[in-house]
C-alpha cells in the first residue's frame, strides 16, 4: 500500500530546480577552443602574407610620379606562389609594378639588402638599351627596337631616362626602372634582375584614399 503524504509535506515534483554546476570537461573545452584561435590567426595571417598578399608602404620618391612616399599598396603573391610550386619562373609583364629583393646595395649608398618597387621594362632574352635619354628594347618580334616608354600607357610620366646602358637579359631576367628615372636606383646600375628575386605584383594603392588605384 502506498503510504500517504503528510498533510504538510510538498509532493517531490515541486521542490525548486537545482542549477547542475558546468562540468569541468565544458570548462575546459572552451579554453581550448579559445587556446586555438589564438595559436592559429597568426599561422593564417603568416601564410597570406607569405603567400597570397602584403601590404607595403613606399619609400622615397623613385616611382613618382606613379607612386609617392607614404603610399600604402596591396602586393599580390599567389602568381609568383603558383610559379614556384609548379618549379616555374615567375615572369612579370611588361610594364607590370613589381617588388623585389635585391641584396647587392652595400656599393650604392644604402643598406646590402633591400626590397625595392620598380617597373618592368625588359623581358627574359631582350637586348636592353639606354642611350640620350631614351630607353630601347630589341627582341624577336622587334628586331629594329621599340621604345616601351612610348608604346605602353605608363609612358606618359616618363621624361627622360639618365644613363648608356647596352646589356643583353638572359634566361629568367628581367630590366627595372623606376618611373622617376633621374632619381632611382634601379637595373641601370645594379643590372638585370632574376625571376626569383621577385616577391609579388601592385595590385592597389588604398592610402591616400583619394588617389586609390588598381594597378
Amino acid at each position: 500500500m502506498d503510504t500517504p503524504l503528510a498533510q504538510n509535506q510538498k509532493p517531490a515534483l515541486n521542490a525548486a530546480p537545482h542549477s547542475p554546476a558546468p562540468k569541468r570537461s565544458q570548462r575546459f573545452k572552451g579554453w581550448g577552443s579559445t587556446i586555438a584561435i589564438l595559436i592559429i590567426a597568426p599561422i593564417v595571417a603568416l601564410m597570406l602574407t607569405t603567400f597570397v598578399f602584403q601590404s607595403y608602404e613606399v619609400d622615397g620618391p623613385s616611382m613618382e610620379s606613379t607612386l609617392s612616399n607614404h603610399d600604402r599598396l596591396i602586393v599580390v603573391k599567389t602568381a609568383r606562389t603558383w610559379a614556384r610550386i609548379t618549379r616555374h619562373a615567375y615572369i612579370p609583364g611588361r610594364g607590370d609594378v613589381i617588388i623585389f629583393n635585391q641584396n647587392d646595395l652595400e656599393g650604392f649608398g644604402t643598406s646590402g639588402k633591400k626590397q625595392l618597387i620598380k617597373r618592368v621594362i625588359g623581358l627574359p632574352g631582350e637586348r636592353v638599351v639606354v642611350k640620350d635619354g631614351v630607353v630601347t628594347v630589341y627582341n624577336e618580334q622587334y628586331p629594329d627596337g621599340f621604345q616601351p616608354d612610348k608604346t605602353l600607357p605608363y609612358g606618359k610620366v616618363i621624361n627622360n631616362t639618365p644613363g648608356n646602358t647596352d646589356v643583353t637579359l638572359g634566361k629568367d631576367q628581367l630590366f627595372v626602372c623606376g618611373d622617376n628615372r633621374p632619381n632611382s636606383l634601379d637595373s641601370r646600375a645594379f643590372g638585370a634582375i632574376n625571376a626569383d628575386q621577385v616577391v609579388g605584383k601592385l595590385a592597389l594603392r588604398i592610402t591616400p584614399i583619394g588617389k586609390a588605384k588598381l594597378f
